[in-house]
């Protein structure tokens, strides 16, 4: 039976069951398409890196000898429609069967499906073969139970035995996220980005003749993003051998100079799974027991993989259907221009943002307790910055993306992931960072011309929305800090706060 398969751009998992031997009568189909790279908005190295890791991929499946269909963005028999190039080529090459995998979006889990269903042959689809859990592990986990994240980690830590021993997490405790929260003095030197850079002049050539619109700084030769299994290997190993040690401690920093640290760039590999996720906890695990690094950070870096990376793939899929259209606060407010190009008086959004234009990455920390923190407190529209992240961030998928931001950072979806809302004022950004360090505004003031924004929108947050979150036992102090102020002070706050949200976009 002549047999198509679809291999989408985040599908690049060479050791996926299809790939064990070739099949005569199997064809391959891999295409660059208009429809996903024109959604929305998506920074330049983006949609170069998942593009040149296509390609290599379809190279490698040829020289192993499959047959693989390719499209280009530049072809002129490029539909640019998923479902339309398909259809396209089953006819042409009087294909039998239509196959695919998983994909790990809403959106398109539901093209492929209605494009079955308009199929005259038989189809059918497959598990991409990648993650720890199923889709609808994590719903049935917590059917009867609310999303908490450390009691989906404990459980998957015990039913794939890591870290454990005779039953128990070893080190006796589950989680040491109170030692991974110090802030980065200098020291220890913080590991250079010895990645290697690739020419994809080309591929931006591709995109600038298609009209392609993008934003951010492309890099387009000299893009550091792997482009195949074997350099994501290489570069995790390197960060096993020589950067995890200080993960743990060094997590949550934040450095005008080194907005790497100790992270391990992994994360668009893992996402389109050039990567195994089991392989780099199960290697993780190796490194602590071959004593090479602590278990604080061999537990914080596994934490993020087994833990909270399927947990919230679980979740996105227990609930996108309405998690992209929620809106607890009812916050309405656009983006300030500067989202865009970084050219904000505020240092901490300045260098995250210029940072995350420059390298089409920042880390958890930056995104959420920065970026995401000022967004909550400006009352921006959820939704508008959801799509920000996707766009600006190379590891940026919405399974992925749309619950950490709808859900963790914005607090849309009213608690049921986060049982807080993640805000600060400056006194956290100020001691995880140095980025008040020659600020145009004061972080101790929160009154005043140059006082620092966040310190009033922080209070003034609380004090709006005190109806929806007064009776959060975890903001009992919060609230009797409030009741504690003058009526003066309040009103001092709340007007400072006024001022500065209806002049975003001079902040």
């Amino acid at each position: 039976m002549k047999t198509l398969r679809l291999i989408l751009g985040d599908q690049l998992n060479a050791i996926h069951p299809w790939f064990n031997q070739v099949e005569q009568d199997v064809c391959y189909v891999m295409m660059e398409v208009k429809c996903e790279t024109n959604y929305l908005l998506h920074h330049a190295q983006k949609i170069i890196a998942i593009f040149a890791a296509m390609r290599k991929f379809h190279q490698a499946l040829v020289e192993k000898g499959h047959q693989c269909l390719y499209l280009k963005i530049t072809d002129r028999t490029n539909l640019h429609q998923i479902d339309q190039n398909l259809a396209r080529i089953i006819q042409q090459a009087q294909i039998e069967k239509f196959e695919y995998q998983m994909p790990d979006e809403i959106r398109l889990d539901q093209v492929l499906k209605d494009f079955c269903l308009s199929l005259h042959i038989p189809s059918e689809c497959y598990d991409s073969a990648h993650f720890i859990t199923t889709r609808e592990q994590a719903s049935i986990f917590f059917k009867q139970r609310s999303w908490l994240m450390e009691s989906f980690y404990r459980h998957l830590r015990t039913k794939h035995q890591v870290l454990m021993q005779q039953g128990k997490p070893i080190g006796g405790q589950w989680n040491f996220d109170k030692e991974n929260r110090k802030a980065w003095k200098g020291t220890p030197l913080a590991p250079p980005d010895w990645r290697e850079k690739h020419d994809h002049s080309a591929i931006f050539h591709d995109l600038q003749q298609q009209h392609i619109e993008w934003f951010g700084v492309p890099k387009q030769n000299q893009i550091p993003w792997p482009i195949d299994a074997d350099e994501a290997r290489q570069q995790l190993d390197y960060f096993l051998q020589h950067v995890l040690t200080h993960f743990g401690d060094y997590q949550d920093a934040m450095s005008q100079q080194q907005p790497r640290l100790f992270h391990s760039l992994i994360s668009f590999a893992l996402n389109v799974k050039m990567l195994s996720p089991m392989q780099v906890v199960q290697l993780t695990e190796q490194q602590y027991h071959l004593g090479k690094v602590p278990l604080s950070a061999a537990e914080g870096f596994i934490r993020q993989i087994l833990g909270w990376r399927e947990y919230i793939r679980g979740y996105y899929w227990a609930n996108a259907d309405k998690l992209v259209s929620s809106n607890f606060f009812e916050h309405q407010r656009k983006l300030p221009t500067w989202f865009w190009n970084g050219e904000s008086k505020m240092s901490c959004l300045h260098h995250c943002i210029q940072d995350s234009l420059q390298n089409a990455y920042a880390h958890h920390i930056q995104r959420l307790m920065v970026i995401g923190n000022f967004a909550l407190l400006a009352g921006l529209h959820p939704e508008a910055l959801h799509r920000w992240y996707l766009g600006i961030y190379i590891d940026a998928f919405e399974w992925v993306e749309m619950p950490n931001t709808m859900g963790m950072s914005q607090f849309a979806d009213g608690g049921k992931l986060a049982t807080k809302p993640y805000v600060s004022s400056a006194n956290y950004i100020d001691k995880m960072s140095d980025y008040c360090s020659g600020c145009h505004y004061d972080k101790k003031i929160k009154v005043g011309e140059n006082a620092c924004p966040f310190n009033s929108l922080y209070w003034h947050f609380f004090i709006r929305h005190s109806d929806k979150l007064n009776n959060n036992p975890r903001l009992g102090i919060v609230y009797q800090q409030i009741r504690k102020m003058s009526d003066d002070d309040k009103q001092a706050i709340q007007s400072q706060a006024e001022r500065l949200l209806n002049q975003l976009e001079t902040l």
